[in-house]
């Protein structure tokens, strides 16, 4: 692994202990310090997410024309700053407006390390370089939840306290980004357009799993940590639980090389899986039982990204990708606004439970969707 690779690794990484102290514990911040409701939960996650449905179109197209490393500094400044402000926020429509700002600093974090990594990858290690970027990330991801629980419960220190932490942890990727960037030099240089959302329409099969899978991460992310909360977890708790998951995403990555030999069939494992632990969910009453929930979709959501990600670019020129990547993010985008923005309401109208019995029963279907379309959900094998 060169040295490009190793400073994106660190970023991840680094941004990931950020994430993983700050945002499991938002939703709980934010219900029981402002008092905001889930649909106002819902909303904080729309808020968060809708950048990311058209930002990564408009930086894709800029992957092909400036210094990766450029774009990916500038994202963590953002990112930090956004993070910052969630100290200081005292109603809903603040964190909102800060949420807002954290989805426009995750499309020059995600996108451009792709590329840097696509870059620096051949078509034989791509996915088990995309892999590792990820594990690194989801790892940082893992080590925030132990990190805030030890400043909740070891030092009383307060949720708005624990995000100033976060923030200046995630100042911290501003450097390793600079550093990649000396290295980070553009070979492409096509002409500005939209062609890249033309791409994505060849592949319909991957665009139902991603906005599947994204949707229910969505929920995840923005409801679930409140939902822990109103089933007897505390904060400690719920930090815990983030760590389990991490865990299960962290192994699930460092396979996803043994994985990618059988796409088709490790992606419909991987429908099944969040399904069930969405299932599982409904039930569970301890931290056993949702530790075993977020084992289950720990698996599935990790494992969708390398695969998914490599069935396009195996099927797309070198010349755009940084526009596919952007599209292929943008669909994130999307599934992360509508997983916030269904279940937010209806857990608010029908029940906590609800949005996990309604995403379970779409997983099934979306599973024997896969089995039909398995073999439009392999990559294009390289040649030795």
């Amino acid at each position: 692994m060169n040295r490009v690779l190793i400073l994106v690794n660190i970023t991840g990484l680094i941004i990931g202990i950020s994430y993983g102290l700050h945002g499991p514990i938002l939703p709980v911040f934010a219900k029981n310090i402002i008092g905001a409701s889930y649909s106002e939960l819902g909303l904080i996650g729309l808020t968060n997410f809708i950048p990311y449905m058209f930002i990564p179109l408009f930086v894709g197209i800029l992957l092909d024309r400036i210094n990766n490393g450029y774009l990916l500094s500038l994202g963590a400044a953002i990112n930090s700053a956004s993070v910052y402000l969630l100290s200081i926020a005292q109603s809903v429509p603040e964190i909102m407006g800060f949420r807002i700002m954290t989805g426009v600093a995750h499309a020059f974090f995600w996108p451009p390390c792709e590329a840097i990594i696509s870059n620096e990858s051949s078509e034989k290690n791509r996915v088990k370089h995309i892999s590792w970027f990820t594990m690194f990330f989801v790892i940082g991801f893992m080590v925030g939840p132990l990190l805030g629980t030890a400043l909740l419960e070891g030092l009383d220190v307060t949720y708005r306290i624990l995000f100033q932490i976060a923030a200046f942890i995630l100042a911290a990727a501003i450097i390793t980004s600079l550093l990649a960037s000396r290295k980070s030099v553009k070979k492409h240089h096509e002409r500005f357009s939209f062609s890249s959302i033309k791409e994505m329409k060849r592949f319909p099969e991957v665009i139902i799993l991603l906005i599947f899978c994204t949707s229910s991460f969505g929920i995840i992310l923005t409801i679930y940590p409140a939902f822990l909360n109103d089933n007897g977890m505390s904060a400690t708790d719920i930090l815990l639980l983030f760590f389990v998951f991490g865990i299960s995403r962290v192994v699930s990555l460092a396979l996803a090389g043994k994985f990618a030999r059988k796409t088709s069939q490790t992606l419909i494992a991987g429908t099944i899986a969040v399904s069930a632990g969405l299932a599982i969910s409904v039930v569970a009453d301890s931290i056993i039982t949702f530790g075993i929930a977020l084992v289950l979709m720990g698996f599935g959501f990790s494992i969708f990204f390398p695969l998914t990600l490599e069935i396009i670019l195996s099927k797309t020129r070198k010349g755009i990708s940084g526009k596919i990547i952007g599209a292929y993010e943008t669909v994130f985008g999307m599934g992360w606004a509508i997983g916030p923005t269904i279940g937010g309401p209806i857990t608010q109208s029908f029940g906590n439970e609800t949005p996990y019995i309604v995403f379970c029963i779409i997983g099934i279907g979306v599973a024997l969707f896969a089995i039909s379309a398995r073999k439009k959900l392999e990559p294009q094998r390289f040649s030795n």
